[in-house]
This record gives structure tokens, sequence and C-alpha cells, in this order.
């Protein structure tokens, strides 16, 4: 998951004056112990425009989250999704980070 954030940040980053943001929700039945390692990650890894948040662990209902996946991303413009990956335990590989980053183009208008 690291990589994801990470690319995430820089994408962000590289994307400010398209109005891009993202934020990991993680979700935690120990929300207190999740927050600091989210916390130690960020520092850690220099994450800095990406929002980390602890969510509980049933997920919100209204994101229809698959109860199978353990990593679930989702690329959305004005709460419509544009993109939904949603990976089991395991399957978040590289390879599966570059296919996310590579759907941006979904979300973020191409330059001109």
């Amino acid at each position: 998951m690291t990589s994801l954030v990470k690319k995430l940040d820089e994408a962000t980053a590289k994307h400010t004056d398209d109005e891009l943001g993202s934020f990991v929700v993680v979700l935690s039945d120990d929300q207190e112990a999740t927050a600091k390692k989210l916390k130690e990650l960020a520092r850690k890894d220099k994450i800095k425009r990406t929002i980390l948040t602890v969510f509980d662990a049933a997920g919100p209902e209204d994101y229809k989250l698959a109860k199978e996946a353990d990593v679930t991303v989702l690329l959305y413009v004005n709460r419509e999704v544009k993109a939904n990956f949603a990976f089991k335990k395991g399957d978040l590989t590289e390879k599966a980070v570059e296919k996310v980053v590579a759907d941006l183009p979904k979300i973020v208008p191409a330059k001109k």
C-alpha cells in the first residue's frame, strides 16, 4: 500500500492546477493504532498532499465496497466514480499500482 500512497501523493502534487486531491481511508477496528501507523507513514515517506485517515472496519455503507477486497481504489469526479479497483490480499502489486495511476487521465483533464 505504501507504493500506492506515494504514487498518489506524487500525482496529486503534479496536478495541483487541475485541483486533483487524494485521500486514503484505512478501515480498521483499532482506529487509534492505525492512525499512529498512518502518521508514521506520512512522516517517513514525506506524504504531503494525500490525506490519510481511518474509518470503522465495516466501511461507509454508501461506498458499497467489496467485502472480499483488501484494498479498494476509487477514482471519481464530483462524486461520480470513473474507475473502481478492488484488490484481494496480496494482489496490490507494483503492476497493479501502475494500472491505477495509468487511469488518472479519466479524472484529470488532458494538458493542452
